[in-house]
């Protein structure tokens, strides 16, 4: 499925004294978020990415940047445009390659096409060293994880056994209760102990990252959700989809509160300018 195509728009100004000036509506946040990369057998690669995200950031007051995975001689020149986005959103996706983190490649591993693991690490990097408010989903999450230096676990239940099941193997929606951490950020989004979420993931977090801390968990243990322990940098991920369809009504919050925060760092940027 492709995503949608975004377009500037100039408008020229009618020179008529008889045209109306009216003022400009606010400038929206820039929300950049990264594309999934696809090489089918047939025919030329494209990247892609679900619609939901492009919906979910308008609805929540930003304005959605699409961050297709550049070559590796490329990807240095998109700093300039980094520099211009007040938050990112770490999009799900196929699996990280479990050999670029020390584990092995399994059959039931479904590995994300180099092209775009490239670009993804390069692009964590700048959001660690900038410290750019992200909101990391599904794999989004895991990649969290791992670049502040956790492991994962790569297939569930055969990692651990206490798991219960965390996707449908037949594809269908499937839901589950996570338990939100008391005194974390997610806390304070949801204001809620308990939250039904869907699942779609055979891998989970295992060993937290450095300075960073488990905000929700299941009811068998699974990490679902995870921050920066920094109170002044927006760094969540959470293991669900808020973008999908089968999304909860309560589930937009977590994109409004994530592109305030963006507004909020950017405006703290701007002021020590």
């Amino acid at each position: 499925m492709e995503g949608p195509t975004l377009m500037a728009v100039t408008r020229i100004k009618d020179p008529s004294p008889k045209s109306s000036i009216t003022t400009p509506p606010p400038g929206r946040p820039l929300i950049g978020v990264n594309t999934d990369y696809v090489t089918p057998k047939n025919g030329p690669a494209y990247t892609r990415l679900n619609v939901g995200y492009i919906d979910a950031i308008l609805g929540a007051g930003g304005l959605p940047i699409l961050l297709p995975p550049p070559r590796r001689d490329n990807i240095a020149d998109f700093d300039i445009l980094l520099d211009q986005l007040a938050g990112i959103v770490l999009s799900g996706g196929a699996d990280m390659d479990p050999r670029r983190n020390g584990q092995a490649l399994t059959a039931v591993v479904n590995p994300m096409p180099a092209r775009r693991e490239d670009a993804d690490r390069t692009l964590l990097s700048r959001i660690f060293e900038k410290k750019i408010p992200v909101l990391g989903i599904g794999v989004g999450m895991q990649q969290l994880n791992v670049f502040a230096g956790g492991t994962l676990h790569l297939h569930l239940p055969v990692d651990n056994p206490k798991a219960m099941p965390h996707y449908d193997q037949t594809g269908a929606p499937h839901r589950h209760m996570v338990l939100i951490e008391g005194n974390t950020r997610l806390d304070d989004i949801y204001g809620a102990q308990e939250l039904r979420v869907n699942s779609t993931h055979h891998q989970a977090v295992n060993q937290i990252g450095k300075r960073m801390r488990v905000a929700a968990k299941a009811p068998d243990g699974v990490i679902e959700a995870i921050e920066s322990t920094d109170p002044n940098w927006f760094c969540v991920g959470i293991q669900w989809h808020p973008e999908a369809d089968t999304a909860s009504a309560l589930d937009v919050q977590i994109f409004d509160c994530f592109v305030q925060a963006a507004v909020r760092a950017s405006d703290n940027v701007f002021a020590m300018a």
